[in-house]
C-alpha cells in the first residue's frame, strides 16, 4: 500500500545481516590491515622510483648484488633470485597448510605450516648474509669494509649522495620488509605450536592458519615487487 512504511526494530535496521562475501570478522580485519600495509610499501617504492629517476649515478644492483655464499665468483643477482624462490615456495607450502586445514587434516597443517617457518628463516638468514656482504663492500669481506668504502670508483662510495640515497633506501625498504618476514615467522610459528597441540582440531576449524597465510602470501607479493623495482628495473 503506497505511503505505508513498516515498523522494523534496531536489530534489524542496524544489524546488516549476512555479510554479502560470507567473510568472518578476523579475516576482514586482516584484509583492511593488508591494504593500508600495501599503501605503505607503495609509498616506499614510488619515492624509490623518483630518487633514483632524479638520481646522476644510481648503481647498477648487478654491480652490487653479485656475490653467492662460498664463492667469490661474480654471480649476478643469483642469490637474491634464490632468495626470492625460497619464499615463493614457502607461499606454496603455506597454500597446501590452509588446504589441510580445510580437510581438517591435524598432520598436514603442522607439516606443511613447520616447512613455511623453515623457508621463512632461510630467507631471513640469507638476508643477514646479503646484508653483511653488501656493507663489507666489492671482495666480500667485513674485515676491509673501511678500504672498500674509501675508494672513489664504486657502488659503496659513501663520498656520493646519490650512493647514499641508493644505501638508504636499499636498508629501509629491504628491512621493513625483512621485519614483515619475521613477523610472520614468529607468529607461523606461534600457530604451529597450537596446531602441534590440537587446539584448532579441537575448535574444529583452522581458521586462524588461513589468516596468518593471508598476512604470508602478502609478504611474499611484496617481495616480488621489491625485488622487481630495487634489483631489476
Amino acid at each position: 500500500m503506497a505511503g505505508h512504511v513498516e515498523n522494523v526494530d534496531s536489530a534489524t535496521a542496524w544489524g546488516g545481516g549476512r555479510s554479502p562475501f560470507n567473510v568472518t570478522y578476523g579475516k576482514m580485519m586482516m584484509w583492511f590491515f593488508l591494504i593500508s600495509d600495501a599503501l605503505t610499501f607503495g609509498g616506499f617504492l614510488i619515492a624509490l622510483g623518483f630518487a633514483k629517476a632524479s638520481a646522476d649515478t644510481w648503481p647498477l644492483a648487478e654491480e652490487v648484488f653479485f656475490h653467492f655464499p662460498l664463492t667469490h665468483a661474480n654471480l649476478p643477482l643469483i642469490y637474491v633470485a634464490l632468495m626470492t624462490f625460497i619464499l615463493i615456495v614457502s607461499s606454496v607450502t603455506m597454500v597446501l597448510a590452509v588446504e589441510a586445514g580445510h580437510r581438517m587434516d591435524q598432520k598436514g597443517v603442522q607439516k606443511w605450516l613447520g616447512w613455511t617457518v623453515v623457508g621463512g628463516v632461510i630467507f631471513l638468514a640469507s638476508q643477514a648474509w646479503e646484508w653483511s656482504t653488501f656493507i663489507a663492500g666489492p671482495d666480500g669481506m667485513l674485515s676491509t669494509w673501511a678500504d672498500n668504502a674509501t675508494l672513489t670508483n664504486n657502488p659503496y662510495n659513501p663520498a656520493n649522495p646519490d650512493i647514499v640515497s641508493y644505501t638508504n633506501f636499499f636498508f629501509f625498504v629491504t628491512g621493513f620488509h625483512g621485519f614483515h618476514v619475521f613477523t610472520g615467522v614468529l607468529i607461523n610459528f606461534l600457530v604451529y605450536l597450537k596446531v602441534k597441540k590440537g587446539v584448532y582440531q579441537e575448535r574444529g576449524h583452522y581458521e586462524m592458519v588461513e589468516k596468518v597465510g593471508l598476512y604470508w602470501h602478502f609478504v611474499d607479493l611484496v617481495w616480488v615487487f621489491v625485488f622487481t623495482f630495487f634489483y631489476l628495473v
